[in-house]
């Protein structure tokens, strides 16, 4: 008989959160559709990355879950030959996408069962591996005022976004920053620093996308300095994913490797949407084909 596949399943995000009893036997039987048994375990997201290392014995590992959930399992398969195949069940699932992962749990399952296997960059700050994009600024401050309205209140992600957007906006943070592309160090100040695993399109039908995965780059993005009611629109829109990359940033350049110095000893950063505190410098650099994913 034919290993089953291990299915690690962040349990509290996006349609995982909805199926709620009905999750692990709708998985099992997606997997059976397409031919192959699958061991679902439904896991709170601070049991995800010891489990993941776990099932990564196996060979293949399925995670299903959003932005946050993948990058946690990069963060453990990054550099190893353990295929990490995708089960899109968050509220964006920005990686998914940009792989061209079907939407339909079924067809991701069949997918995450019997695609093939590409090698994709992912990047890295400070030892913390992130697959879409990393955030300095307005973004991270935002992000810790919708998280404790969604926990205070019990709203959903969408209607937590403006009144975060508002208080987080409250103290107006434009960031003192110096940067090295490795082109020499330069200061800036902005409410946002941006950088992204490859490049992120500008153009207008395109915009948030990346046509590859696989150039190598980092693209490295700044909102420039403006009013409070601007910056408080620009926020609430990049909360729920509709920030407009080609009015909203100025391209600051492509780099293999930056350097970013803040004016403390730390500072707080979003790695695909999860906050943390890292200590300055953040040294950045991109890993080319260092995660193995599967896809049609």
């Amino acid at each position: 008989m034919a290993a089953k596949l291990p299915v690690i399943v962040n349990k509290n995000g996006g349609t995982a959160s909805k199926l709620r009893d009905k999750l692990a036997p709708t998985l099992r039987a997606a997997f059976e559709a397409a031919g192959v048994g699958a061991v679902v375990k439904p896991l709170d997201g601070n049991a995800l990355a010891k489990a993941i290392k776990t099932a990564a014995k196996k060979g293949r590992v399925v995670v299903a879950g959003g932005d946050g959930t993948v990058s946690s399992a990069a963060q453990q398969l990054a550099g190893s030959d353990t295929e990490l195949a995708l089960l899109p069940l968050g509220t964006l699932n920005h990686l998914a996408r940009d792989l061209g992962l079907p939407t339909d749990l079924e067809e991701a399952a069949k997918v995450a069962a019997t695609g093939k296997v590409t090698a994709i960059d992912v990047a890295e700050v400070n030892g913390h591996v992130f697959v879409n994009n990393a955030s300095i600024g307005l973004y991270p401050t935002m992000v810790r005022e919708r998280e404790g309205l969604q926990d205070d209140k019990g709203w959903p992600k969408w209607l937590s976004a403006l009144p975060a957007a508002y208080a987080a906006l409250e103290r107006l943070p434009h960031h003192r920053l110096r940067i090295d592309l490795g082109q020499g160090e330069r200061s800036i100040v902005t409410p946002l620093l941006f950088v992204g695993n490859n490049v992120y399109s500008l153009d207008r039908n395109e915009i948030g996308r990346r046509a590859s995965l696989t150039d190598g780059t980092l693209s490295v993005y700044a909102v420039a300095q403006r009013s409070r009611v601007a910056l408080l629109w620009f926020a609430a829109r990049a909360l729920v994913g509709r920030a407009h990359r080609e009015l909203d940033f100025t391209t600051l350049g492509e780099c293999e490797t930056l350097k970013v110095w803040s004016t403390g000893d730390s500072i707080e950063i979003a790695l695909d949407g999860e906050v943390q505190r890292i200590d300055s410098p953040l040294e950045f650099r991109i890993r080319p084909g260092a995660l193995k994913v599967v896809v049609a």
